[in-house]
């Protein structure tokens, strides 16, 4: 197991040890952030950070698990080689498209769905959904299709 799986690994360690702290803290705590009744024990909970601490860990965990999985099918990379010069990092990083429409495309679908969503307009959130995916198709096709269909 490599840095990047130990470091997801623990970070999810630390959030599911900070969720249990949290509850524990945020139960009986009389303060206005929650809905505070005497002996109510975990109706005290306060529920939108606990929830967000226990989904930031759980994140942490798929993440830890997908770097865990695939770095042992990987050779040893540069950075984690002690003896390694800066020219065995080089080379080729990947493909970036130089002049798509889609990036822009898809942040604009995703700015429709985000006020569908804020101003609970369903019409605007199915449009937005629709648009989002029709967009996220066509960036993935974009060099798969026929020049003709471009």
């Amino acid at each position: 197991m490599r840095g990047g799986a130990k470091i997801m690994y623990s970070m999810a360690v630390f959030l599911v040890i900070v969720s249990v702290l949290y509850f524990l803290g945020t139960m009986y705590i009389n303060d206005s952030g929650n809905l505070y009744r005497a002996g109510g024990g975990s109706y005290n909970y306060e529920w939108a950070g606990g929830v967000s601490i226990v989904l930031a860990g759980a994140l942490a965990l798929m993440l830890g698990g997908y770097l865990h999985f695939t770095e042992k099918r990987i050779d040893v990379l540069p950075e984690d080689w002690e003896e390694a010069e800066i020219a065995d990092g080089s080379g080729t990083l990947g493909f970036f498209s130089p002049h798509s429409i889609w990036p822009f495309a898809m942040s604009m679908a995703v700015a429709v769905l985000g006020f569908g969503i804020v101003f609970m307009h369903y019409w605007l959130i199915a449009l937005g959904a629709i648009f989002l995916i029709y967009t996220t198709v066509m960036l993935n096709l974009q060099y798969g299709l026929p020049k003709e269909k471009h």
